[in-house]
């Protein structure tokens, strides 16, 4: 049996980028793994400022993972500023971490770019959390003894660096950490946004996963389209109302509406239509759900916390290894 491990950062709700490019596969390989699940509320700090913002977002994440199918008896989930043994060993991890390899990091790369193109210090904006991103997430991974993270494509390069860590920390001190496999999803590693761009909060242009309907449908609404008429003939691949409705939709549900496209007998309105009914059929049980674990905060908090203590009763081994191995005193 395989170590998984994945976490989701609450920095903004989640949406249906999130559900399918990472969510939904993590949830199917916990049904025949061992699985560990954390919200990654370190990470939001970096760009979420405001106290309060970070802890509901933090709980709607933990709703979200329970209310989609995680099972909290079954797997590890928990928050993870609950467990500091993550940033003792990021610590030890970036002691032995090339310097290089943060410097090639998207994240941290995008902002640099950013500040030049516009005339910029190269560093400006840019503050040692996000610098110091992918270091922190291979602490996440490494502490676990993961052998598969299933991350979104964007995060692909996350997973790498952590493979890159934990080979120069073994390198120096011996076979301590487990060296992960990176698993990205195919077909739905990126979903598109209501834009065309991929699905990201930092585009605005999101479709929230758990979503009341009638927010579902004002954001499927507004996905941008070309001017052809419904009696065009339409190729559905390019269309990004029907690339959102493959995912929502049954192969059978897509294919047809794929046929109506290049018949030229379908219009984006009755597809975007379409696109809220499916969503609806897909997660409107879950939604409710969410709902009701979101009006009690308490229990998800205890769940939080439950999974914090299981999640260091296992880890704690794996630390003081890595401890002693460096001449550490323990």
């Amino acid at each position: 049996m395989s170590r998984i491990v994945t976490g989701i950062k609450p920095s903004g709700t989640p949406h249906l980028g999130n559900y399918f490019g990472m969510i939904k596969p993590a949830l199917a390989l916990a049904e025949s793994d061992d699985s560990v699940y954390f919200v990654a509320d370190y990470h939001a700090l970096t760009t979420v400022r405001d106290p309060q913002t970070l802890r509901d977002l933090s709980l709607e994440i933990t709703a979200t993972w329970i209310a989609l199918g995680l099972d909290p008896d079954r797997s590890i989930l928990y928050l993870q500023s609950d467990l500091p043994e993550v940033c003792e060993l990021a610590w030890i991890l970036g002691c032995v971490m090339a310097k290089g390899l943060l410097n090639r990091g998207h994240a941290y790369k995008s902002v640099v770019d950013d500040n030049v193109a516009a005339g910029r210090p190269v560093d400006d904006g840019v503050n040692t959390g996000l610098f110091n991103y992918p270091l922190l997430m291979a602490a996440d991974i490494l502490l676990h003894a993961a052998d598969v993270v299933p991350v979104g494509e964007d995060n692909r390069q996350h997973v790498e660096i952590c493979r890159d860590v934990a080979g120069a920390f073994n390198a120096a001190y011996g076979n301590v950490l487990t060296v992960p496999e990176v698993r990205v999803h195919d077909g739905v590693a990126v979903v598109a946004g209501t834009d065309g761009r991929k699905m990201s909060k930092s585009y605005g242009n999101v479709v929230p996963i758990l979503a009341a309907p009638q927010e579902v449908r004002r954001t499927v609404m507004s996905i941008v389209t070309d001017s052809r008429r419904p009696e065009e003939p339409k190729e559905p691949s390019s269309c990004n109302v029907f690339n959102l409705y493959r995912h929502l939709a049954t192969p059978e549900e897509s294919a047809r509406v794929a046929a109506r496209y290049l018949n030229g007998e379908i219009g984006y309105g009755e597809t975007k239509e379409l696109v809220v009914e499916a969503h609806e059929r897909r997660l409107g049980d879950a939604r409710n759900r969410y709902l009701d674990l979101m009006d009690r905060p308490a229990q998800l908090r205890k769940l939080l916390l439950d999974g914090a203590e299981r999640a260091r009763s296992e880890c704690s081994e794996l630390l003081a290894y890595a401890r002693k191995a460096t001449g550490v005193l323990s």
